[in-house]
């Protein structure tokens, strides 16, 4: 099994929770981070539009979930093909090895556990 540490722009947050249903996930987690990438940083208009400054740190959503081997490569197809615009902003997917995975309440383990 795999984690899915899936970055987006908080707007996208719907279109890829629907992508994870559409593939049968059944859980997922999310919460807001900061953090800054290789994109160019442009300057922006604060205030009245007098002032102009880059910002250093960008605010984006971060996904986590867990999925069996077999749904990994769909469930990323799907995202680059519905949320990409061609920008740098657009997001990251990471993909993490999971050795094991246990349910507390029904003691299943493996991908039964998810």
């Amino acid at each position: 099994m795999k984690r899915l540490d899936i970055i987006i722009p908080h707007e996208r947050l719907g279109e890829v929770n629907e992508i994870l249903h559409n593939h049968k996930v059944g859980g997922m987690s999310f919460y807001d981070i900061k953090g800054r990438g290789r994109a160019k940083r442009e300057p922006v208009s604060v205030g009245r539009g007098v002032m102009r400054y880059v910002p250093e740190f960008g605010f984006r959503t971060k996904i986590e979930v867990l999925v069996a081997d077999s749904l990994v490569k769909p469930i990323i197809d799907d995202i680059i093909k519905k949320i990409s615009t061609g920008s740098a902003s657009d997001g990251k997917v990471f993909v993490f090895d999971v050795a094991e995975a246990y349910d507390i309440g029904s003691k299943e383990k493996g991908d039964a556990a998810l």
